[in-house]
């Protein structure tokens, strides 16, 4: 009996522990270095306490327990949106992005004395970033841009455009991320804004770092011009560009694709497919890269491309495999020889009067003011770059048949063999 109340006793006991409410719950993970605000608030909580309960003493700190709670803190990892699925700038609307949940919205507080962490332009640091609950996926690092006020509400706009460091699965080890990353060259204070969207699921996780930039240094000299642009996979809407890299003192950020003076495409490497053209039409593109400082390299030289028949450079089979008095059968047969797919298609061709559809198959088809119109169906719907497509219907008339020789593929002429 006496060994079965010392049982229960530690049963009791360690249940007791087990419910404390201020024992971190499961979560995933946040920057600790350089440290996120909820982990820097987590960290003063620690110190100003002395051990046990969290009593952080920074002013911002202590302005976010006194909003919020101390449970953030306590969850310092767990800053996150389950059903992100990459559209972060579609659902964490403008001063929320450092807290984007209601649990988290204590630290969306625009102000400057949140604890910072001193950091040298330029360099070459490795970021680390908790592990709670591992999870592969991609991190994203931005900086805010020169100008920034960190008195004033962070906006998506107050970002630089592309990230400063982006990373798929990196290294995983004593329960943190750690990879290499070289810093933008900045000054003074400044918001590193870090993403981290799994791979495995649509949940996504958002922190704030504050840091104070030093040793960084005014960058005036431009990236030299990217080589010329070769192109390929030409398509009537789009069109694959290759160049060779241009180089820069501190590292080109985005290049930049024109046609005449307008941009038609970014990228943040040496390749991008242009696309939204006109069928039979000729371009010609340039590039211009773009260093972290905003500075413009020369233009490459242009690339001229002549776009092909659209989606896509299409050939149409017709043919009437029966007939009979007042009617045929007729199967039609779409082959799409671009280099990209044909999206919910749509057939188009001349239809005499006295004719009309009396069945189909693979699709549905309508007439109306002498053309016929045939659509996929759900499982047709689209036809893959070099792919085929086939449909048939039975036709009634009352005169002679006559192949169709005038075909259009979402509004593109087909060619009939």
């Amino acid at each position: 009996m006496r060994k079965r109340l010392a049982l229960f006793t530690v049963v009791a006991c360690t249940a007791a522990v087990l419910v404390n409410t201020s024992a971190p719950a499961l979560a995933h993970g946040s920057m600790v270095w350089p440290a996120s605000r909820t982990y820097a608030c987590y960290q003063d909580g620690r110190a100003g306490s002395g051990g046990g309960d969290l009593q952080p003493t920074n002013p911002a700190c202590v302005q976010a327990v006194a909003i919020g709670g101390k449970q953030p803190l306590w969850d310092w990892y767990g800053n996150l949106i389950s059903n992100a699925a990459g559209r972060h700038r579609e659902i964490v609307p403008d001063g929320s992005l450092c807290g984007p949940t209601t649990k988290y919205d204590a630290y969306n507080q625009a102000r400057a004395d949140w604890p910072v962490t001193q950091v040298t332009a330029n360099a070459t640091v490795t970021l680390r970033y908790n592990a709670w609950a591992p999870h592969p996926g991609t991190w994203e690092q931005y900086v805010t841009k020169d100008g920034f006020d960190v008195t004033k509400p962070l906006k998506w706009s107050d970002l630089e455009p592309v990230p400063f460091d982006k990373i798929t699965n990196p290294p995983l080890g004593n329960g943190e991320y750690s990879w290499q990353a070289r810093l933008p060259n900045k000054s003074g204070r400044h918001i590193i804004y870090s993403l981290w969207q799994r791979s495995d699921s649509p949940e996504a996780f958002y922190s704030c770092s504050d840091v104070v930039f030093g040793g960084g240094v005014p960058d005036t000299q431009p990236p030299t011009a990217p080589g010329t642009p070769v192109a390929s996979a030409v398509s009537g809407s789009s069109v694959r560009l290759d160049w060779p890299a241009a180089t820069d003192n501190f590292g080109v950020s985005e290049y930049r694709v024109y046609s005449g003076d307008q941009v038609v495409a970014t990228s943040t490497t040496n390749s991008v497919t242009v696309r939204g053209l006109t069928s039979n039409a000729d371009y010609t593109f340039r590039v211009v890269a773009i260093d972290g400082a905003g500075n413009a390299s020369p233009s490459s030289p242009g690339v001229s491309v002549r776009t092909g028949s659209g989606p896509g450079a299409c050939t149409v089979t017709f043919t009437k495999p029966s007939t009979w008095n007042g009617g045929y059968t007729a199967n039609v047969k779409i082959a799409n020889s671009s280099a990209e797919a044909v999206r919910a298609w749509q057939l188009v061709w001349d239809f005499p009067s006295g004719q009309r559809v009396s069945s189909a198959w693979s699709s549905t088809i309508t007439v109306a003011d002498g053309k016929a119109t045939a659509k996929g169906a759900s499982y047709n719907a689209d036809i893959a770059a070099g792919g085929t497509v086939e449909f048939g219907f039975n036709g009634a008339t009352t005169g002679a048949v006559t192949d169709p020789v005038n075909f259009e593929l979402n509004g593109v002429s087909c060619a009939v063999p």
